[in-house]
């Protein structure tokens, strides 16, 4: 059997949206029978959460549409350009964080903006609903489940090519 497909979603402190794309992928895989084919990790770029649970309302959100959201919190590493297939970053800022882990450029190509793979949304940043009210967890989701989907037919095109 082939490597599996490996995975990462990032966001800044790993306690909202890169687990909750964690765990929205991993149902959406699941259902489709692709679980042994696909490695599925979240990481933050700040370590200020790590080892925590997601954050309890987002938690509560994905829970009201069908998701498990318990990864606990890391800080995302340069180890982690070489480990990872498609590392996927909720907004700009991210993405230049990451990019900054690979000051020779070596990984660049698989370093990928979220939103890219989104298809009823307009591409841009995953915005960050830990400031906010309830109805931007839910924006979130939107969001995931949208790009989640778009990332699981990249991935299908990398299990392909292995």
């Amino acid at each position: 059997m082939p490597s599996p497909v490996r995975v990462l979603f990032v966001c800044l402190g790993n306690i909202c949206r890169s687990p909750a794309a964690e765990g929205v992928f991993r149902h959406l895989v699941h259902e489709e029978g692709l679980a042994e084919a696909l490695h599925i990790d979240s990481a933050g770029t700040a370590d200020w959460h790590s080892g925590k649970l997601p954050d309890e309302r987002m938690r509560q959100a994905g829970k009201a549409r069908g998701y498990d959201f318990s990864s606990r919190a890391r800080q995302a590493r340069a180890e982690d350009l070489q480990k990872f297939d498609l590392i996927l970053a909720m907004d700009a800022q991210n993405h230049r964080d990451l990019l900054s882990l690979d000051p020779q450029g070596l990984h660049h190509t698989k370093i990928r903006l979220f939103r890219d793979f989104c298809t009823a949304h307009e591409t841009g940043d995953v915005p960050d609903p830990y400031y906010g009210g309830p109805e931007g967890f839910e924006n979130v989701l939107d969001l995931l489940e949208d790009g989640c989907a778009g990332v699981l037919s990249h991935a299908r095109g990398l299990l392909s090519r292995s």
